[in-house]
């Protein structure tokens, strides 16, 4: 199997970083949760939801909390705000103590933590009673259509590819079982959203250039591959995208959000 990265803020960004901020503005509208409040971003990343809550949640303070330094580096390279402080740390052990924070979030990472539960059950530890506990994951199965695409023509050329498509390899991003992760960690008043998102490439190299930037599963599965492979891989992608005539490539992005909320003491 190739070896997956997650690691390099740049090439991350251009990947899928860039439309993971539009889900966060959703997101956030639909927590709405009010102004002032203490923040935890767990699996902050490269900062994408941090800087989301700072522009329009008006909170007093965010933490972000992710297990690499490169992401980290990039977060307070643009993040300047004083509300915001970055630190290394596991979502399966957060180093808070219990019931620190009114609001605790999670973008696009859970999936990646080897005990779900075990982090879910961090998340609800460290938020005051009452507190709201949310997050979301890529729709990796039906509504991540770039990458959809990108592993019906991988499989095509290569069967074997398969076991390293998000969709088979990530059952938690569906509703039903974040619903039965949040419920399980005795949240109330849980609750499962879809949010879709356009994600519009500019042409074909605005698509295709990203995977070569060897974050994620399909970028590392392209740099795995032979110069001739990649170059038969990126022509039949090419062949199967819906391209507009002026070249434009308009496609959508779904993720499943999950909310519940801490009982008070």
């Amino acid at each position: 199997m190739a070896r997956e990265v997650w690691a390099a803020g740049d090439p991350y960004e251009a990947y899928v970083g860039r439309w993971s901020r539009r889900v966060a503005e959703a997101f956030l509208g639909w927590l709405a949760v009010p102004a002032g409040r203490d923040w935890l971003d767990v699996g902050c990343g490269t900062g994408a939801l941090t800087a989301t809550v700072l522009g329009a949640a008006d909170p007093a303070r965010v933490a972000g909390v992710d297990p690499s330094e490169g992401f980290l580096a990039h977060a307070r390279a643009r993040i300047l705000d004083p509300r915001a402080i970055f630190q290394v740390g596991d979502a399966r052990s957060l180093p808070f103590p219990d019931h620190r924070f009114d609001a605790v979030v999670s973008g696009l990472a859970l999936n990646f933590v080897p005990d779900a539960a075990r982090a879910a059950a961090e998340l609800a530890r460290v938020a005051r009673p009452g507190g709201v506990v949310a997050a979301y994951v890529w729709d990796y199965a039906d509504g991540m259509a770039m990458m959809r695409l990108f592993w019906a023509a991988a499989g095509l050329l290569n069967p074997a590819a398969a076991e390293l498509d998000e969709g088979r390899r990530f059952p938690l991003c569906r509703p039903g079982p974040l619903a039965e992760l949040w419920s399980g960690t005795g949240l109330s008043g849980v609750a499962v959203e879809a949010i879709e998102v356009p994600t519009v490439f500019a042409d074909f190299d605005d698509y295709w250039t990203p995977f070569l930037g060897g974050q994620g599963a399909a970028p590392a599965y392209v740099a795995s591959l032979s110069e001739g492979r990649q170059r038969a891989l990126r022509d039949l992608v090419r062949a199967r995208l819906p391209a507009a005539a002026d070249g434009s490539i308009a496609l959508t992005a779904r993720a499943w959000a999950v909310r519940g909320t801490t009982r008070s003491a």
